[in-house]
């Protein structure tokens, strides 16, 4: 890993890359000496062990920073978060935050954003059009541990964000995703794979289909946190596999795609 916080890896010959922006836990220690979370809470609202599933791609961007220390799926000036109202009314910080720890925060911000171009530079010259995959996760439990999941009817196991998405012109690629994913087999039938029903994507991916418009198409993947217990964090290890699996296929639909 960078000293940024991520790693990048590339293969240029591959038209998609796969991001996991809020996979990571760590955050810098003048931050997490003003932090009044602890690690389960904070855990709780990041996207563990997405990163697991950054090999569906030969470009991969795995960030192991905390979106507690730095939101990079947020607008720069909403990147840091500084009350409740920000981050799940959750009580974040036990003094606020110096100007100075937030400046720092935002030069990191700016940092990823300049390598976050350099890859997508790279792919659109490379390529006559490349798809970016951005994987998170999602809570359904937040009423606690032993409280019933979320209703499903409005909880699809992948929500496939793509309110930034240029429509018709990339309406075969998340066709092709999202049938792809919904054919995998699972649990016994088929993953609930929607579209806009819980996410319709952040910034980051905004930021691509803008930057990138015709040229290049990101999906904002949200998996609902059933591959995991989302209050203890004990990943259920077959689910993951299983996911990761689905999402394989999915992408190698979506170089089809691309290839037509």
């Amino acid at each position: 890993m960078s000293d940024q916080g991520w790693t990048i890896v590339t293969d240029l010959a591959d038209p998609i890359a796969a991001t996991a922006i809020h996979a990571g836990h760590a955050v810098r220690p003048d931050v997490l000496a003003r932090s009044a979370l602890d690690d389960d809470a904070r855990r709780r609202e990041e996207d563990p062990f997405t990163d697991r599933w950054l090999s569906i791609a030969g470009n991969r961007i795995d960030v192991g920073r905390s979106r507690f220390e730095l939101d990079l799926n947020r607008p720069r000036d909403a990147a840091v978060y500084l009350d409740a109202d920000a981050a799940w009314s959750l009580d974040l910080w036990t003094s606020p935050l110096p100007p100075d720890v937030i400046e720092r925060s935002l030069e990191i911000y700016d940092a990823f954003y300049e390598d976050l171009a350099g890859v997508c530079d790279a792919l659109a010259a490379e390529h006559e059009r490349f798809v970016v995959l951005d994987l998170h996760s999602y809570n359904h439990r937040r009423g606690g541990p032993d409280a019933p999941v979320d209703d499903p009817a409005s909880n699809p196991e992948i929500n496939v964000g793509t309110g930034s998405v240029d429509r018709p012109e990339w309406d075969g690629v998340v066709a092709a995703f999202s049938d792809a994913l919904r054919q995998f087999p699972f649990d016994g039938g088929h993953l609930d794979v929607r579209e806009n029903i819980r996410f319709r994507g952040g910034h980051m991916s905004r930021w691509i289909n803008d930057r990138y418009a015709g040229r290049g198409c990101a999906l904002a993947i949200e998996a609902k946190k059933i591959y995991l217990d989302e209050w203890s964090g004990e990943p259920f290890e077959p689910v993951i596999a299983t996911i990761g699996d689905a999402l394989i296929v999915a992408a190698e639909a979506v170089r089809d795609e691309l290839r037509s």
